[in-house]
């Protein structure tokens, strides 16, 4: 079975070029996805404030990095990590996806996202991250991960919601 690997978008530079942050994110998939027989790559995210859509300057990353054009499927939708969880859950859905399911993301990151996939329905796993965290410092990080606190159940509550209301659990 095809694998897919959802990468989660992050910030445009005003060049339209790839953040440092969005650069390993789609360096860890094509690194990851190197191993894999086929697998499909969604990189997934709206235009922010600067440049095309966070999915387009992914896709174009992953092309220069080698992998075909028809091994990728953009998600131009999300707007942030639940609705991008959701638009990929979706599209993956749509085109009878059967596959094993991994997300793509900062380390800081990670654990929301795989608990929103999997609140959506898809047992997603981790794809490994190595590498370095990048320059920032300790306080730059430590603002990440403590930004997480809150947003994690906020975004699973919002999931569930969505969830119920998909199954016809609430009107």
């Amino acid at each position: 079975m095809r694998a897919a690997i959802v990468i989660f978008g992050a910030a445009v530079r005003p060049d339209g070029s790839a953040s440092p942050t969005l650069r390993r994110r789609v360096e860890a998939a094509a690194r990851f996805g190197a191993r894999l027989a086929d697998p499909l790559y969604v990189p997934t995210g709206a235009k922010g404030r600067f440049g095309p859509a966070e999915s387009r300057v992914m896709a174009r990353l992953l092309e220069e990095f080698g992998v075909a054009a028809a091994n990728i499927l953009e998600e131009p939708t999300g707007t942030d990590t639940l609705s991008s969880a959701l638009a990929s859950v979706a599209l993956l859905r749509g085109m009878g996806h059967a596959g094993p399911v991994y997300a793509a993301t900062s380390r800081f990151h990670l654990p929301r996202c795989l608990l929103l996939l999997r609140l959506a329905g898809m047992p997603a796993r981790p794809v490994p991250i190595g590498g370095s965290a990048g320059a920032e410092g300790w306080r730059r990080r430590w603002y990440w991960r403590l930004r997480e606190v809150p947003a994690i159940p906020y975004d699973a509550g919002l999931a569930l919601w969505h969830r119920l209301v998909r199954r016809g659990g609430h009107s």
